[in-house]
C-alpha cells in the first residue's frame, strides 16, 4: 500500500494490522459489552458475519443479524450460539433499501427494549467500468444500498439508539462502514467509491443533529477483505489481504468506550488503536480524519 497517496491516510498510524490482534480481540483483552443490543446489517457473511461473531466474543445480550437471504443467517445464528449459548439472537430477512421492510422491522427490535450499538454494514458493488458503458439499474443500485439504504435505518433506528442513551446514561453507537476507496479515484469505479464519500458527510450530519443527544457515529474502511462482492474484482485483487476479523474486532473495541471524541470521523480498521488513542489531542485540536478541501 505503500503506493496509495498520503491524503487516503492508509498510513495515519506507524504499525498496521491486516488481522485481529491483541488490542481488538475480544478473546485476549476485556472487551465485554453485557447488556448491549447490537444490530448488524449485511450480517449473512464475509465482514458482517465476523462482526457479529466478536460481538459474540463480548457477551452482548442480543445481536440482531440482518440479512436478504434468510439461510444464510441461519449459519451465523448457529456460528454465534457456538460461541456464546447466552447471546440472544434475531434474524431479520431485510432489504435495507425497501422502505416497508425497514419499518416493520422496528417494531420487532423495539421488543429488545433497547438498542445500543446500529452497524450499517450491507454493501454492493456495480462492475467496475466507465459510465458510458455503465448499466443504469446496477451503477443506481449501488447508490441505493449505500446512502438509501443507510438512510433508511438511520431514520427509523437512530430513535431508539437515543433512547438507550438516555435511559442508560450511556452513549450509544452507530458505525458505517466505507472504504478507502472513497478517498481515490479509480478507473470504473464511480458508483461505489463516490457514494462511499459520501456516506463520509452523512455520517457528520448524525453528529451535527444528535451527537448532543447520545449518539456518536463514524464511518469506518473494513481493511482490503476478500468477500463475495470483491473476488471478481481483478483491479483491487493485490489489495485484498486482510481478514474479515481485522474489522469485527476494531468496532467492538470502538464501542467499548465511549469514545465521543472520535464522531463524524473516518476510521480505518488497518490503524493500531493504541497508537490511535495516544493520538487523541491531535486529532481533537487539529480536526483531523474528516473531509476538507485545502484552499
Amino acid at each position: 500500500m505503500a503506493h496509495l497517496p498520503a491524503h487516503v491516510g492508509f498510513n495515519f498510524t506507524k504499525t498496521l494490522h491486516h488481522d485481529i490482534n491483541a488490542s481488538t480481540d475480544p478473546t485476549k483483552r476485556d472487551l465485554s459489552q453485557p447488556s448491549k443490543v447490537v444490530l448488524i446489517t449485511g450480517a449473512g457473511r464475509g465482514i458482517g458475519r465476523s462482526i457479529a461473531l466478536r460481538y459474540a466474543d463480548c457477551g452482548v445480550a442480543c445481536i440482531i443479524i440482518c440479512a436478504r437471504t434468510s439461510s444464510q443467517l441461519d449459519e451465523v445464528e448457529e456460528a454465534i450460539k457456538s460461541i456464546n449459548a447466552n447471546v440472544n439472537v434475531r434474524k431479520l430477512a431485510l432489504d435495507v433499501t425497501d422502505e416497508k421492510q425497514v419499518k416493520l422491522a422496528i417494531d420487532k427490535v423495539k421488543e429488545e427494549g433497547r438498542l445500543d450499538v446500529l452497524v450499517n454494514n450491507a454493501g454492493v458493488s456495480a462492475p467496475w467500468i466507465p459510465l458510458v458503458d455503465s448499466k443504469v439499474d446496477e451503477y443506481w443500485k449501488t447508490w441505493e444500498v449505500h446512502l438509501k439504504g443507510t438512510y433508511l435505518m438511520l431514520r427509523a433506528f437512530t430513535p431508539l439508539l437515543i433512547d438507550t442513551a438516555k435511559n442508560e446514561k450511556t452513549q450509544a453507537n452507530i458505525v458505517n462502514l466505507t472504504s478507502i476507496g472513497a478517498h481515490l479515484t479509480a478507473f470504473g469505479a464511480s458508483a461505489y467509491q463516490t457514494s462511499k464519500f459520501a456516506l463520509l458527510r452523512l455520517t457528520e450530519f448524525v453528529c451535527t443533529e444528535y451527537e448532543n443527544e447520545g449518539v456518536n457515529c463514524v464511518a469506518i474502511h473494513p481493511g482490503g477483505v476478500l468477500t463475495e462482492m470483491s473476488k471478481n474484482n481483478k483491479a483491487i485483487q493485490a489489495m485484498l489481504v486482510d481478514t474479515p476479523d481485522l474489522c469485527g474486532g476494531f468496532i467492538v473495541w470502538y464501542t467499548k468506550s465511549q469514545r465521543s471524541w472520535l464522531n463524524g470521523r473516518y476510521l480505518s480498521a488497518n490503524w493500531d488503536v493504541d497508537e490511535l488513542e495516544a493520538r487523541k489531542d491531535e486529532i481533537v485540536n487539529e480536526g483531523k480524519l474528516k473531509m476538507r478541501m485545502i484552499v
